[in-house]
This record gives structure tokens, C-alpha cells and sequence, in this order.
């Protein structure tokens, strides 16, 4: 470690790349570290509500994203780190971001835009048999299921955008829903409710993963007392939301109680010099439109303080 960066931007989903084009304008000298590209965007299969498309793919506006930031290499470096990043501190007047893997980058400001990881069942079977039939990306594994039967968990849009996602490929799809009822977009629900081998199971709970080697049984039971039932399937495709990745900044800026940063309408943490956007902090809507916004107003908020700085 030998250079300093005017800015280090942790992620490169909507939000990361975003503030990586805006500080590209203000020519800050910039790295964006990543555990990969695109984050939850480059998952969704149809998407309706980004101005500009009537309908894309999340991997093709992924893409476009990608294709924009390479526009603006000269000042910005995109890095995929797998190990992801495992701490970031201060070191004097700046910061350090650390990754999985030890190495140490240093900058002089800093925008944190990880976006969420999976949220997990925490069921019997569920770490047993993952990448053995269960998963967490119905888009990345989709195929892997061609012709079989598979069982979706959850009732909310990510659900549904994976059954219409896998719908094409497998046989027989289950939507298995702890709720009353579907919670996702109307409009989602009514294509999922067009698709007449998508079976909706409401107010079921999942007790049990079970296979040999592989994923062949789901155990399921209604919430209502009813008796255990097995769903034979090859493939099940945990959708029941995300968390915050923010468990290495715990104890070095405020979160809320879900784990969110917590930020003020700049993008500015409680920690002067650091600055949050996307769906990792404290903002309502999670949406792909929301976080490219908030991005680039950390981006220029980021602009601002090092100006102020020199």
C-alpha cells in the first residue's frame, strides 16, 4: 500500500457505481472495491420500473452501469475483491479499507455502498445442502434446475421476481409463503397468478431441508396445525428478503436496529468523512433507482468535503 485515493467506494451495485461515475466528473482519484458487480440488481430477471427501459434485464442494466464507469478509467479503478472487505478505520486524517484477503487500501474520504446479503431460514438442512439444491439466486442457478421441480420460499417480490425468473426452465414451480397472503407488486403477483404450474402454498411454514446427496424433499407444515407434508423437489430457492452487510462497521459508525447505516439527507455516517447510499443504509425505498440517486448525492457530498479538506 503506497497510494492514497482521494476515494475509496465500497460496492459496486447501482449505488457504488453511481458515485463512482459522479466522483469520476469531479476527478477524484478512485478505487471501488466489490465482492462482485452489480450486487442484488445483477439477480432480477425482468425490470419495468427503471426510466429510460420499458423492460430490462438486471444482468443487461448491469452491464449499461459497467459499460458507463469503463468510460471514466482513467480516474476510476473498479476492483473485485471476493473475500470482500473485512474492516475500515481510520488511519490519521484518512481511512483504511481492508479486505478479506489482508490487503490495505488508503483514502481520503470514503462512500460505503455493500447493499444486503441473502436473509436466511435458519432451518434444518439449509447450510447442509447449500450449492446442493439450495440457493440463493434464483437467476445465477435457475438452470441448474431445468425440467425438475423446485420450491420457492417466500411471498414478496424477490420471491416472485424468481418464480418468473425459473418459470421458463422448471417443471413445477411452489411458492411456499409463511403469511396469508402474497405480499410483492399487484402486478407481479397477477403474472405469477397467470402461470398455471405455480402452485401458491400461504400460511406454510418450512420445518425441514432433506436429500442424500442432493436436495429430493422439502418438509412443510401449515401454520394452522395441520399435519407435516413433503414436497419432493430437486431445487429450493430461499427468497425471504436481505439483511445490511455491515457487520465489519459495527463499533466504527452508527447503525440502526436492522443493522442500517444511519445517515443524515448529505449521505454523511456519524463518522465525518464517511458517506453511505443505497439500500446498506437507513433509507425506505430499496429500489434500483433509489440507490443510482443516492449514490451520486454521496458522491458529490464525498466532492465536497475533500475540497473543504485541502
Amino acid at each position: 500500500m503506497s497510494k492514497i485515493y482521494d476515494l475509496i467506494i465500497v460496492g459496486a451495485g447501482p449505488a457504488g457505481m453511481t458515485a463512482g461515475v459522479y466522483a469520476a466528473r469531479k476527478k477524484l482519484k478512485t478505487l471501488i472495491i466489490s465482492k462482485d458487480i452489480g450486487g442484488q440488481a445483477s439477480w432480477s430477471s425482468d425490470i419495468e420500473n427503471y426510466l429510460g427501459f420499458s423492460m430490462i434485464t438486471g444482468p443487461d442494466l448491469v452491464k449499461k452501469f459497467e459499460d458507463h464507469l469503463e468510460e471514466f478509467s482513467e480516474d476510476v479503478e473498479l476492483r473485485v475483491s471476493i473475500s470482500g472487505i473485512n474492516k475500515v478505520s481510520k488511519k490519521g486524517k484518512n481511512f483504511l479499507v481492508e479486505t478479506g484477503d489482508g490487503k490495505k487500501e488508503e483514502a481520503k474520504a470514503i462512500i460505503i455502498a455493500g447493499g444486503k446479503v441473502p436473509r436466511e431460514l435458519g432451518v434444518k438442512g439449509e447450510k447442509e445442502f447449500l450449492n446442493r439444491g439450495v440457493t440463493y439466486c434464483a437467476w445465477c442457478d435457475g438452470p441448474l434446475f431445468k425440467g425438475k421441480d423446485v420450491a420457492i420460499i417466500g411471498g414478496g417480490n424477490s420471491a416472485l421476481d424468481a418464480a418468473l425468473n425459473v418459470s421458463k426452465l422448471v417443471k413445477q414451480i411452489y411458492i411456499v409463503n409463511i403469511t396469508n397472503e402474497l405480499t410483492g407488486d399487484p402486478v407481479m403477483i397477477d403474472k405469477v397468478m397467470d402461470l398455471h404450474h405455480i402452485r401458491i402454498m400461504n400460511n406454510t411454514e418450512i420445518v425441514e431441508i432433506e436429500g442424500d446427496k442432493l436436495v429430493d424433499t422439502l418438509r412443510i407444515k401449515s401454520r394452522d396445525g395441520g399435519l407435516e407434508k413433503d414436497l419432493h423437489v430437486s431445487g429450493v430457492f430461499i427468497e425471504v428478503g436481505s439483511l445490511p452487510a455491515t457487520d465489519y462497521l459495527k463499533g466504527f459508525i452508527k447503525l440502526n436496529k436492522n443493522g442500517e447505516i444511519i445517515i443524515d439527507e448529505l449521505n454523511s455516517t456519524s463518522v465525518p468523512g464517511v458517506f453511505a447510499a443505497g439500500d446498506i443504509t437507513e433509507v425506505v425505498e430499496k429500489q434500483i433507482i433509489t440507490a443510482a440517486g443516492e449514490g451520486a448525492k454521496a458522491a458529490i457530498q464525498a466532492s465536497i468535503y475533500l475540497a473543504k479538506k485541502q
